[in-house]
């Protein structure tokens, strides 16, 4: 079985599983070649560690009995997307609303601000330039289209 087929089974399987919260949502499923299966998770208002532990058992279960690996030689990790993990859907955007994020636009330029609105088309970022009595806030509007990478940034 390739890996197109697997993530597509498990998409199935985990949207099954998941189907009975609609505030959770799949967010990504990456096959490493030892056979370990990463499914991201997040939640409109976050997901408890709870509910990962649960919707792991309950897929590694289907995927056992399945036998999609023969030998049995896979492993399973259900998590919620780290921040080391770029934004991918529309979704983790609206809920990330009011976070300090960088984004990475098609042509290499970073931006740095705090997520104002989401919008279906473009996201607002708000950016404090300068300091003191030379501070000046900038709005920028980035077209979807034209984001490469967007990251949440930790601010202290």
């Amino acid at each position: 079985m390739n890996n197109e087929t697997i993530i597509s089974t498990v998409t199935q399987k985990l949207e099954a599983i998941i189907q009975d919260n609609p505030t959770v949502f799949l967010v990504d499923i990456k096959i490493k070649p030892t056979n370990n299966i990463k499914v991201f998770v997040d939640g409109d208002n976050g997901v408890g560690i709870d509910r990962l532990v649960s919707y792991n058992r309950q897929l590694y279960k289907q995927l056992e009995e399945m036998a999609i690996f023969p030998e049995g030689d896979f492993s399973l990790e259900v998590s919620s997307p780290g921040l080391s993990e770029p934004l991918k859907l529309h979704r983790q955007y609206v809920k990330n609303t009011g976070r300090f994020v960088e984004v990475v636009l098609l042509d290499g330029t970073q931006v740095e601000g705090k997520l104002l609105t989401v919008t279906g088309e473009e996201i607002t970022l708000e950016e404090e330039k300068g300091k003191g009595k030379k501070k000046e806030t900038v709005q920028h509007i980035i077209a979807f289209s034209n984001i490469k990478t967007t990251k949440i940034q930790i601010k202290f």
